[in-house]
């Protein structure tokens, strides 16, 4: 099958001839774009490469430590390692929980970094880059849900050496 020429021609029934109409009508076939249809429109612009996420391997060492720091900081405190009368085992109990608290603290900073770089932010704060200010409720926010979340772990980790 050889491509030709359509027959696109819907009023008169003029035949096209083989290098297109003999005539052209402001420039436009009658199967073309209207004239109002001619207008350049804004160019859109696409990002061509591809966007960046978390792959796994990128989490899964981020999710193990703090799994793992996680359970270091609870398991001293749910079953009070010497609970007798010697101070010993109980500072024992509360280095284990401190090494987790701060384990979980690393692998938290490792993961706010990984998200930071692949473009995520905070809820309330600006996108990396767009040149707006952060809102100072909203850090204040974080500030106060910060220090409490030490003031606890600080005083829980307190509660084993006594």
């Amino acid at each position: 099958m050889e491509a030709g020429p359509r027959d696109t021609a819907h009023d008169d029934g003029e035949q096209l001839s083989p290098d297109g109409p003999d005539d052209l009508a402001g420039g436009v076939t009658d199967d073309g774009p209207g004239a109002d249809e001619m207008v350049p429109e804004a160019e859109v612009e696409v990002e061509l490469r591809p966007q960046r996420r978390l792959r796994i391997w990128q989490l899964a060492p981020i999710v193990i430590l703090a799994a793992l720091g996680s359970l270091m900081f609870a398991f001293p405190l749910a079953f009070e390692f010497g609970g007798g009368g010697g101070g010993g085992a109980a500072d024992g109990g509360a280095v284990v929980a401190m090494l987790g608290l701060l384990i979980s603290c690393c692998a938290a900073g490792w993961g706010m970094m990984a998200a930071r770089r692949v473009g995520h932010t905070w809820p309330g704060l600006p996108e990396r880059g767009s040149g707006r200010r952060p809102d100072w409720r909203v850090v204040c926010a974080y500030a106060l849900l910060f220090l409490a979340a030490v003031g606890l772990a600080v005083w829980r980790v307190a509660r084993l050496r006594s």
